[in-house]
């Protein structure tokens, strides 16, 4: 039986994981670690991680940026495997997060779904076709009006894909309101969209002369990001320290 504390339990994701574990016989929520207490849980509730005294396997978190320099501070001191999936992380904390993982397991994933990972690797493949064939690549991502950070780090990982698979040559292009030219050639443009309760769209446009492809992934619950970080929980447990990503967990 894996050990989880939650960081970050009083948020979406977090009473998905917390209730997605419930169902699960290998995984166990001990401590749940957020802002805002809540007692309904059947596990004790911290405010902060400096005052959890619980012992855990692992730690996943879905709480935000601004918590992840003290989340990673814990997780070295105490030597805790973390799952972390906040996203909107500043050069620094990415950084902080490479540093981390020289003395604990980190698992970093921006999107934690099966459909994403999987479409991550598709777009290392076919990306050079279509960039030696001339077309442009636009990614357009839609998520709800709650959401903090834009463009989302589902998008800015897919991108990355690519523009690995491409010897990092493109440039992310994020407004060309203040511009008047035609399209560079070498240019990711990334769009995103904030409205409602979309859970999560994903569209990678490939466009070229007279024809236009579109690899798509949608999100209809967030339970599928939820059994993808149980997932990784359970797999990072009692690793030894490194970064590791979700392309290891779905091996």
């Amino acid at each position: 039986m894996v050990k989880m504390i939650m960081h970050g339990c009083n948020g979406r994701m977090g009473h998905v994981i917390v209730d997605l574990c419930k169902e699960d016989q290998d995984i166990q929520v001990v401590a749940g670690v957020d802002a805002f207490g809540e007692s309904s849980y059947d596990f004790p509730v911290f405010k902060s991680l400096s005052e959890c005294n619980v012992d855990a396997d692992v730690i996943v978190d879905f709480s935000n940026a601004s918590a992840v320099d003290g989340l990673l501070d814990f997780c070295t001191a105490k030597g805790v495997p973390v799952v972390l999936c906040s996203t909107g992380l500043s050069a620094e904390q990415l950084d902080k997060v490479k540093e981390a993982s020289a003395k604990v397991a980190v698992l970093k994933s921006a999107n934690m779904s099966v459909g994403v990972n999987a479409l991550i690797k598709v777009l290392k493949e076919v990306s050079p076709l279509f960039a030696a064939a001339g077309f442009d690549i636009e990614i357009v991502e839609k998520h709800h009006n709650q959401k903090l950070d834009a463009p989302s780090g589902t998008a800015i990982a897919l991108a990355d894909s690519i523009n690995e698979s491409l010897n990092n040559e493109y440039e992310y292009v994020y407004d060309r309101s203040t511009r008047r030219e035609k399209r560079p050639v070498k240019e990711i443009g990334i769009s995103a969209v904030r409205g409602g309760t979309i859970v999560g769209d994903h569209d990678i446009i490939f466009a070229g002369l007279d024809e236009v492809v579109t690899l798509s992934h949608r999100a209809y619950s967030r339970a599928i990001f939820g059994k993808g970080a149980i997932q990784a929980a359970k797999f990072l447990a009692g690793k030894s320290a490194g970064m590791y990503d979700m392309s290891d967990v779905l091996q």
